[in-house]
């Protein structure tokens, strides 16, 4: 794994955390606890801060990026950032899943309990409202979040998440 420090700033990972060995992690990065970052995961605090909560899962070749002097990154507790997603300089609260190949743009919010589809391109100052369901290019709401169909499904993910890292911290 590639852990770096930039203009003074390094990373800050709990010893609880799972970094797979070819993931990047560089500058101002925070971790809560019980976070697992994938294989060939880029998270590159250099330009801003980011923050992430517990129990966020950066899956493989998502990138995680920020904006010179405007906008940070803060992903709050709970979170699943699928494969290839592109989450930059935004705001992700808490229960979220951001689907394989998503794009999060600029000063978007994402707010809890909702789902940004694969493949959609939240697009930039974008609020997605909780509770809901978006996707598309660009991306727009395609429904509220109907609890029998979705109950637990983000928990699910974070949940299994937690385990996979345990499988491979036993190495």
């Amino acid at each position: 794994m590639l852990i770096k420090s930039v203009n003074g700033k390094s990373p800050s990972i709990p010893e609880d955390c799972y970094v797979a060995e070819n993931a990047t992690i560089v500058g101002e990065v925070t971790f809560g606890k019980n976070c697992s970052v994938w294989f060939n995961a880029v998270i590159r605090g250099d330009v801003n801060f980011i923050k992430i909560g517990n129990k966020v899962n950066i899956q493989d070749g998502a990138i995680i990026h920020c904006t010179y002097k405007k906008h940070p990154t803060i992903i709050g507790n709970n979170v699943s950032i699928g494969h290839n997603a592109i989450v930059h300089g935004c705001v992700i609260h808490d229960n979220v899943l951001i689907g394989m190949g998503a794009i999060v743009m600029d000063n978007c919010f994402i707010e809890s309990n909702s789902i940004v589809a694969a493949g959609a391109v939240i697009t930039q100052n974008t609020i997605v409202g909780a509770g809901t369901i978006w996707a598309g290019v660009p991306a727009k709401k395609v429904k509220d979040i109907d609890q029998s169909d979705f109950a637990g499904e983000i928990e699910r993910i974070s949940n299994n998440y937690v385990m996979y890292s345990s499988w491979f911290k036993e190495e």
